[in-house]
């Protein structure tokens, strides 16, 4: 049982995810929803910490400031491109979204759409392809599944 009480040691709470504290804060951070490789080094970059340093041997203080940029990212020079929302509908500020509010983020977008009966909106609404693809062979379920052959 010993075992199992060091396991729960090494989980680092990290910006309301539990994280694997064995892993090196580079890849720990890339299992946070939101944060990309390329993300995940700017912040560790801009907080002032070495990419291979374990989660666990992180002081609070090193933690508070990876959640404080991860957060508020174009407060600490990161650039607008780097952000995963940029040009916000509702506040038209650039922004990046991390954990959960990605999901509530991405369901009030198709929603609107759904509303505006905008076509996107439509297509997602019949569970057809939203960007343009080709349908004839992909994207086939239920009854059109199969080979139709012609009745001479």
């Amino acid at each position: 049982m010993a075992h199992d009480k060091t396991k729960m040691q090494n989980i680092v709470r990290v910006l309301n995810t539990d994280l694997d504290g064995d892993k090196k804060v580079y890849h720990a951070l890339l299992r946070v929803k939101g944060i990309s490789h390329n993300f995940s080094r700017a912040i560790l970059r801009v907080a002032e910490i070495d990419e291979s340093k374990r989660l666990k041997d992180l002081s609070e203080e090193e933690i508070k400031k990876i959640e404080d940029v991860a957060n508020n990212p174009s407060k600490f020079g990161i650039p607008a491109w780097m952000l995963n929302r940029r040009k916000d509908y509702e506040t038209g500020e650039d922004k990046h979204i991390i954990g959960t509010d990605i999901e509530l983020t991405i369901k009030a977008d198709v929603n609107r759409l759904r509303k505006i009966r905008a076509y996107r909106g439509i297509r997602h609404e019949l569970g057809l392809p939203v960007r343009g693809q080709r349908t004839r062979t992909s994207f086939r379920h239920g009854r059109t599944v199969g080979v139709i052959k012609n009745k001479k």
